[in-house]
């Protein structure tokens, strides 16, 4: 099973099972220049095999640059400390393993769940 963490905190995945709406699953090596935006998948996942492995961000950000609109998770390896990057990068929420969420608990996340307010460009504006 997995966890879904939102601004709001854990929930259960509420994407229906067998969902007639197409999902993309990307790679962390994928191209988003290559992704194929037209029609546009209702949800694109972004794997993150390892929390060290940052591409993911990256890919999340140009997918947006490049107009993607629908949902956008990242799923895998993402810890609580990300979670505020994995927001600004353009995701919309994270898919975490039951037991990473264990390890983590909500309030880790929430903690860091008012990600708009404590980025680099707001500190600098409040000095």
């Amino acid at each position: 099973m997995s966890v879904i963490v939102t601004d709001s905190g854990f929930a259960a995945d509420d994407w229906p099972e067998g969902a007639n709406e197409a999902v993309l699953d990307l790679a962390s090596d994928a191209d988003p220049a290559e992704v194929v935006l037209d029609p546009a998948p209702a949800m694109i996942r972004v794997n993150f095999p390892s929390f060290s492995d940052g591409r993911g961000f990256t890919i999340a950000r140009r997918l947006r640059v490049l107009g993607y609109s629908g949902r956008l998770r990242a799923k895998g390896h993402v810890i609580a400390d990300q979670y505020a990057m994995a927001r600004r990068s353009g995701f919309d929420e994270v898919e975490i393993s039951d037991e990473l969420a264990a390890r983590q608990p909500e309030d880790q996340w929430k903690f860091r769940a008012d990600w708009q307010a404590h980025d680099y460009q707001s500190r600098l504006r409040g000095a």
